[in-house]
């Protein structure tokens, strides 16, 4: 089983390349950023929980270019979005991006997606919430026409258009895994349907979905894994993360300076150490 971390790199946190080579001068294996673009302006913004929202949600840095530094920064760390929200971006330019993430960073992109759960922030981006989940879709089958054809064409609901040329094609192939996020009631429809893997927050009941979800890949003959954020630094559960078949457990890193980014490494990095006895 792998570990990693996600994190939120804000301007005023300690700078993603620093904290990408450390993650990988530790010897884990993935980075994942989160993305929004804005947080609708409001007296008190709250989380998809129902508490306050951080203010770190509307200080990061665009997720995509975080990537990029990432991974210039580092020669194996596998760097990716945990998630990007997809209907948030047109997907002739989101696969233009993602490919040539992939093609400079040698191969070692992932890309977590998601729709998005706060309503404001998705209809500033013309997209009704609605139908977010129709239309990341969508973009996403747009978009693996073009990383896969060489005249790549595409007509849909939300998105249409004639043959186009689009180069560069991503290093991996057929393109960059796709890992979903989300833990609602039909989020292994769109696993199976255009996912490589399941990527939902640690939580109450997640472990016990796992079976279901690898029973479904094995009966559709498709390998999935399952990345799994937020896992606390307890070797308790990153023990019942291994063994319910989780390939990669990863803890959020706080939005803060180095040393405290460090204290918090040390802490789950001594759960996986205690976890294999170490």
């Amino acid at each position: 089983m792998e570990s990693g971390f996600g994190y939120f790199a804000t301007h005023d946190a300690a700078a993603p390349d620093t904290v990408a080579r450390m993650i990988e001068e530790r010897g884990h294996a993935a980075v994942l950023f989160s993305e929004h673009t804005h947080i609708p302006a409001g007296p008190q913004p709250l989380g998809p929980g129902g508490g306050t929202l951080p203010r770190k949600y509307w200080h990061t840095y665009d997720t995509l270019t975080t990537c990029m530094v990432a991974g210039m920064a580092t020669t194996k760390l596998r760097v990716g979005t945990g998630i990007c929200l997809v209907v948030q971006h047109h997907p002739i330019t989101l696969a233009k991006v993602v490919a040539s993430i992939d093609r400079l960073t040698g191969g070692r992109f992932e890309l977590g997606v998601g729709a998005g759960w706060n309503d404001p922030e998705i209809r500033n981006h013309g997209v009704d919430p609605a139908e977010r989940f129709a239309v990341m879709e969508e973009y996403i089958e747009a978009m693996r026409q073009i990383w896969t054809q060489r005249e790549a064409e595409y007509h849909g609901r939300f998105v249409s258009f004639d043959p186009i040329w689009s180069w560069p094609k991503p290093a991996q192939r057929p393109y960059p895994p796709i890992l979903v996020g989300g833990t609602g009631p039909k989020v292994f429809d769109r696993v199976m349907s255009y996912g490589d893997a399941w990527l939902p927050n640690y939580g109450p009941g997640v472990l016990g979905r796992l079976p279901e979800l690898f029973r479904r890949a094995e009966d559709a003959g498709k390998r999935v894994r399952v990345d799994l954020l937020s896992v606390p630094a307890d070797p308790k559960v990153i023990e019942e993360c291994e063994k319910a078949g989780v390939s990669r457990v990863m803890a959020w890193l706080p939005s803060a300076g180095i040393a405290r980014i460090e204290r918090e490494m040390d802490a789950f990095e001594k759960a996986l150490a205690d976890m294999r006895g170490e």
